[in-house]
C-alpha cells in the first residue's frame, strides 16, 4: 500500500501554460515573477514535457526556488517563490 501526502501550498498568482511549448512556459513564469515581490509564490501548470528542465535551470540561475515539483501523467506543477 502506498502514501501520498497532500499538502496545500499557499501561491499569490497562478500561471496556466498548459498546451504551451518551450519556451513559452518559461517566458510566462518570468513575466509573473517580474510583477511580483520577494517571497511571493507563482503556481504554474504546464503540459511542456521539457518544462522541469527549463524550470530548473532558471532556477539555479536566477535564485528563485522551486519550493514544490508535483508530475503526473500529462502535467507538471511547480510552485516558484521570488527571491
Amino acid at each position: 500500500m502506498r502514501k501520498f501526502e497532500i499538502r496545500m501550498i499557499e501561491y499569490d498568482i497562478e500561471v496556466d501554460a498548459a498546451g504551451l511549448h518551450c519556451p513559452l512556459p518559461l517566458l510566462r513564469l518570468k513575466k509573473a515573477l517580474k510583477d511580483m515581490r520577494s517571497g511571493e509564490v507563482v503556481r504554474v501548470t504546464a503540459t511542456d514535457p521539457a518544462a522541469h528542465l527549463d524550470f530548473g535551470v532558471y532556477s539555479e540561475q536566477t535564485g528563485h526556488e522551486i519550493i514544490e515539483y508535483i508530475r503526473d501523467d500529462e502535467r507538471q506543477i511547480f510552485y516558484v517563490q521570488k527571491k
